[in-house]
């Protein structure tokens, strides 16, 4: 990420609108010795080309090609507006980073910001806070909330014993350092839950030294009678290692699913970042709900620079031709979803050549969608492949 200091934030700012924003952001960018005072005009200009609104309460305003003439240093100002600020269809920023970049250096900024739009409850805290120390931790901490990756999820277990699932996550979380063996024992005197539909819950605060997710799965559903004699379905187990409260939107998004009736979505989940996506964005919860119109695709990426500003501005114009929601996530990179209408968001994955691609596309048109995607990276997104 850019370099930032102390000096470079500034808190409880008050905007009238977003052109204010901008132009406050942008004075203190030229107080700052980053840019000349026309740098304003790139900045303002941009946002009439592509929105810089990321999400979750945050815009990153910056200047044009034709304007990087004015950036006399590369770097960055943080400036908080608790308040709010109208950032046009219905988007309100709270935290505007302006940039000052000579380049595409602002996209490593980006890759640096894919967790935090992901964590509202962090993305709240920046808002909120009346201290630059703890929006300066919150911005530059690189630490997701909780721990949920392909280490901790175990898929297709040959098995008929939910001693086993629960073991195997255990053993992920303790090799991952998120619990101690407090945490273990207290898990084993205790018997999982039954969430609903086959899925297990097992948690414990015990022994937990930071937020984790821990999931394994069976090759084939099987049953087990319960304390009551009853039998019950075992389609999945989740193990949660509790540190702190920042993992409610992931248990908000668990149970959403089951209420719904759609938790064969994680039954049914391909692999680890299908998991992942179901259990971390609200998103994911909009496309589980219309499944039947809900498609996948995956593409591995040609291009010899990767997915730069250039692929980008074009894989996003083609999404935009059609109505259906459309998410992409770096399966080799974070495998956090992103909006697939968002240049800022699409560039900034940080997709290199030969990196795997995967598009979820959820309406009428979704398979059209789809279809268009294919050749569009069929064709090397319009460039020439050496």
């Amino acid at each position: 990420m850019f370099h930032l200091t102390l000096r470079n934030i500034r808190l409880a700012a008050h905007a009238d609108n977003k052109e204010d924003a901008i132009q406050q952001v942008a004075d203190v960018l030229t107080t700052a010795g980053y840019v000349s005072k026309e740098y304003v005009d790139g900045m303002l200009e941009r946002e009439t080309q592509s929105s810089t609104y990321l999400g979750n309460g945050i815009a990153i305003p910056h200047g044009t090609h034709a304007t990087r003439g004015n950036v006399l240093h590369t770097g960055v100002q943080v400036m908080q507006f608790p308040d709010g600020v109208d950032w046009g269809n219905n988007q309100t920023a709270y935290i505007v980073i302006g940039i000052a970049a000579k380049s595409d250096e602002h996209l490593k900024l980006l890759h640096q910001l894919l967790p935090i739009l992901s964590d509202e409850n962090r993305a709240s805290q920046m808002a909120k806070t009346t201290s630059a120390d703890e929006l300066y931790r919150l911005l530059m901490n690189p630490q997701p909330p909780y721990l949920l990756e392909a280490s901790t999820i175990t898929l297709d277990i040959d098995t008929r014993d939910l001693t086993t699932l629960q073991a195997l996550n255990l053993a992920h979380l303790q090799k991952t350092g998120s619990v101690n063996t407090a945490f273990i024992a207290d898990i084993l005197a205790r018997s999982p839950i039954h969430l609903g539909q086959g899925i297990w819950l097992s948690d414990s605060s015990q022994g937990s030294l930071r937020n984790a997710v821990a999931i394994a799965r069976p090759k084939a559903s099987f049953s087990i009678n319960t304390d009551n004699l009853d039998e019950k379905p075992v389609s999945l187990l989740i193990t949660i290692a509790y540190a702190d409260d920042q993992l409610h939107s992931l248990l908000t998004n668990l149970y959403n699913l089951i209420q719904q009736g759609k938790g064969e979505q994680l039954q049914r989940a391909q692999d680890h970042a299908a998991i992942i996506t179901l259990l971390t964005t609200k998103a994911a919860q909009q496309a589980a709900s219309q499944a039947k119109n809900t498609l996948t695709a995956d593409f591995i990426l040609p291009n010899e620079h990767g997915l730069h500003t250039r692929p980008s501005a074009l894989l996003v114009n083609t999404i935009k031709q059609f109505s259906s929601r459309i998410t992409i996530i770096h399966l080799d990179g974070d495998t956090i979803p992103v909006d697939g209408r968002k240049l800022m968001l699409v560039a900034g994955l940080g997709i290199k050549r030969g990196d795997r691609i995967r598009f979820t596309a959820s309406g009428p048109d979704a398979k059209e969608a789809l279809d268009a995607i294919k050749n569009l990276i069929n064709n090397n997104l319009g460039e020439d492949i050496a």
